[in-house]
Formats: structure tokens, C-alpha cells, sequence
């Protein structure tokens, strides 16, 4: 069961986080403005907005087994829907589609996975499904390379055979959409021949509607963190979507190969980030982290945004590295920051990866009116708010680090 969820968190990653690389190619095959082509990461996110508080609602009333396959089926239809018919406007359909059954699964597998693996386990197992969803961002840009190269390319292998017969030879990259159709039927049927354990939801794991909602609202730290999380999120996509496009524009860099692996690395690093700020938060305060980390993303950003060609090549990878922080950061700072709900709070927060549609469409359509690269200055503004965040978030519960565990046990010490 363990390694299901930790499948699951690999599937997740691997679907969500390969649109990026495939803007450019999509940009050229459909003829798209980059102002249309800010739509595609809108339609995908839009629908954790939709579906972050409904999807934990229909879990606690259907269970997590029947949710977590409808949310395959989901992903199922929406990618064979696209590779069967590879065109903009069913692109659109297909990624809402797949991302209602991503912002589903992420809502159920966390539950699942702190109950078959034991409580006591559950911080190990949470490291390491983020290092698998990490390691499948990773893989998944370097996946759509290897296709767009072999497919239609003399390459007699069988499963390259079998594609050169579904995919149209100008649209290569449909590929991967087979690739992900065959993935997603494939959960389907192991996770509907597995036995689920029951779970108990804890109360940080309980998104409760009605009289909660209304208490959380009346707090402004709820509100403030909820922009937080969106304006990560925002960033995370408004960097890994447009990035490629933007090495592609103004420096001439095939989206096929170093747009990808510069992709591929952002989360590669983003992974790397992840466990030395982990190691980080056990000397240093986390608001010092962020505002740190926040600092280096600022400073990466606009290197790549100005940097010679083999520099931008590396800068924009770096960014992931400095965002890695961010999100367990904020979450955990915003959790800690109001006593009860938690569960319901959370909700609230996922709703916040909404930002993942809105920022990357609103740097297409600025795209069109100034360029790509002073559009993606719109990302500053949500740099600016997360680093603000380290300034006025006032948690009730700060995390515990080395320092202070030295100091309570002098504290506590008997008097020599």
C-alpha cells in the first residue's frame, strides 16, 4: 500500500509538471499567441481551485478507494482524449480533465499514506514521496525529449513501432499523451484489485464547510496565506511553463533538448533545495529560510532573464533550487499560525495552487503587449509577496531548531 501512494505521488508529478516543455512545440504546431498558450497551465490549475475542498468533502463520504480511481478515470479520459484528437481546444478540456483527478488524488493520498505506513513512519514516507515526485519531474521533460526524437524516426523498438502508428509524424509530442493514457489505465486497474486499509481522518486532515469556514475567514492570517500559496504556486508555473519558450526566443535554444533538460533540472534542484532546506530548518528559523531562499530566487530570476545564453541555461534551473523552501514553508507556517480547523485551513490552502492558472496566463497575455521577458517580471510580484511572508507571518507554534533545544536544556539544567 505504501508503495501504491508512492506511485501515485510519482504519477502525479510526472503528469503535472511536463507542460512546460511542451508549450514551445504546442505554440508552433497550433500556431498559438503566447497570449492563447498562457490558457493551457490555466485550464490545468484552474481545477485544484475547482476541486481541492469538493474532492476532501467526496472522500470522507465515498471513501478514498472509489475517489482515488474516479480520479484516474478522469486522468485516463482526459489524456486519451487529447491523443486521439490532438488540438487546441480539446487540449484544453483534456488538461481540466486531468487536473480535477490530480488535485483529487492530492487531497487523498497524504491520509493514505500517514495510515499504511504508521503514524510513526509518516515523516519518513513524507520525504520520500516529495524526493519521488521530484525525481518524476525530473524524468518526465527528459521522457518527452527521448519521444520527440525517436517517434517517426527510424526506430524499430516496439514500443516506438506501436507509436509510430497513433501519433501524426508533425505532432510528435502527442506521444507522451499515449504514454500518460496507458500510465493512468494502468493505476486504474491496481489500485481497483488492491485492498484499501481504513482511515481515520485526523482533525488537521478534516476539511469540515459551515461554521469553520466562517471562523477562518474572520482571521486575515488565513486570507493573507492563502495569497501565499497562490503566489507560490504562481511562480513555480510561471517559471517551469514559460522558461523554455523564453530560452527558445531569445536565445535560440531547441525546446526538444536543452529547453527540456533546463526544465527537467529546475526540478531536479528543486528536489536538491528541498532536503538541504530541510536540514536547514533543524539550525535556522523558517522564516529566516524563506526569506533567504525567497532572496536567491530573486537574484536567479533576474540573471536568467538578462544573462548570456549559457548562463539563463543555468539560472533559470537555479530558481527551482531557491523555490524549494517555499511551499512546506508557507504551508507549515500558515498551519501554525491559527489553533484549530486545521484540516479546513488546508483546504483553503489548496485551493491557493489556483495560482498555477492565473500566473502563467496572465504573463501570456502581458507577452503579447511588451515581450516575454518583461512579462515574466510579473513573477517579481509574487517573489515580493513570499518574501513578505517571512516578514509579517506570526506563527503560534515556531519550529524547533537545534539552537533552541540547546537553549531549553541550559534552561532546564540543575544549577551547578
Amino acid at each position: 500500500m505504501v508503495i501504491l501512494v508512492l506511485v501515485t505521488f510519482f504519477v502525479i508529478s510526472f503528469l503535472t509538471n511536463v507542460l512546460g516543455p511542451l508549450i514551445p512545440d504546442i505554440i508552433d504546431n497550433f500556431s498559438l499567441s503566447l497570449g492563447l498558450a498562457g490558457f493551457l497551465p490555466f485550464s490545468f490549475f484552474v481545477a485544484y481551485g475547482v476541486m481541492s475542498i469538493p474532492a476532501g468533502i467526496l472522500t470522507e463520504k465515498y471513501t478514498e478507494k472509489p475517489v482515488l480511481i474516479a480520479a484516474f478515470v478522469l486522468a485516463f479520459l482526459g489524456a486519451l482524449l487529447f491523443a486521439m484528437f490532438p488540438k487546441f481546444s480539446v487540449a484544453l478540456i483534456s488538461l481540466f480533465m486531468i487536473g480535477i483527478g490530480m488535485a483529487m488524488l492530492q487531497v487523498i493520498i497524504n491520509p493514505l499514506l500517514r495510515v499504511s505506513g504508521g503514524e510513526s513512519n509518516y515523516a519518513f514516507y513524507s520525504a520520500m514521496a516529495q524526493l519521488i515526485f521530484g525525481l518524476a519531474s525530473f524524468l518526465s521533460p527528459l521522457l518527452y525529449s527521448y519521444l520527440v526524437h525517436n517517434v517517426h524516426s527510424g526506430n524499430t523498438s516496439f514500443a516506438i513501432s506501436i507509436l509510430d502508428k497513433l501519433v501524426p509524424e508533425n505532432l510528435k509530442w502527442v506521444s507522451l499523451y499515449w504514454v500518460f493514457t496507458v500510465i493512468t489505465l494502468v493505476m486504474i486497474i491496481i489500485n481497483a484489485l488492491i485492498k484499501f486499509p481504513k482511515v481515520e481522518l485526523t482533525e488537521e486532515e478534516r476539511i469540515e464547510v459551515g461554521h469553520s469556514f466562517k471562523e477562518l475567514f474572520s482571521n486575515k492570517y488565513v486570507i493573507l496565506f492563502f495569497f501565499s500559496i497562490f503566489a507560490y504556486v504562481g511562480t513555480e508555473q510561471g517559471i517551469a511553463n514559460w522558461a523554455s519558450k523564453f530560452l527558445q526566443t531569445y536565445h535560440g535554444v531547441d525546446p526538444t533538448t536543452q529547453g527540456a533538460t533546463a526544465i527537467s533540472w529546475f526540478w531536479g534542484l528543486m528536489t536538491i533545495g528541498c532536503f538541504i532546506g530541510m536540514g536547514l530548518l533543524k539550525i535556522f528559523d523558517s522564516k529566516s529560510v524563506l526569506l533567504v531562499f525567497t532572496a536567491g530566487a530573486i537574484i536567479a530570476l533576474l540573471v536568467a532573464l538578462f544573462g548570456s545564453r549559457e548562463v539563463s541555461l543555468i539560472a533559470f534551473p537555479l530558481t527551482g533550487f531557491f523555490a524549494a523552501v517555499m511551499y512546506p514553508v508557507t504551508f507549515s507556517l500558515a498551519l501554525n499560525s491559527v489553533p484549530k480547523h486545521h484540516g479546513t485551513f488546508a483546504g483553503i490552502l489548496c485551493t491557493g495552487i489556483a495560482g498555477g492558472a492565473l500566473v502563467p496566463l496572465l504573463i501570456g497575455g502581458l507577452a503579447e503587449l511588451v515581450g516575454l521577458r518583461y512579462a515574466m517580471f510579473f513573477i517579481f510580484v509574487t517573489l515580493g509577496y513570499i518574501f513578505s511572508t517571512g516578514i509579517w507571518a506570526k506563527p503560534i507554534i515556531t519550529n524547533a531548531t537545534m539552537n533552541r533545544k540547546i537553549k531549553d536544556l541550559f534552561r532546564k539544567a540543575p544549577n551547578a
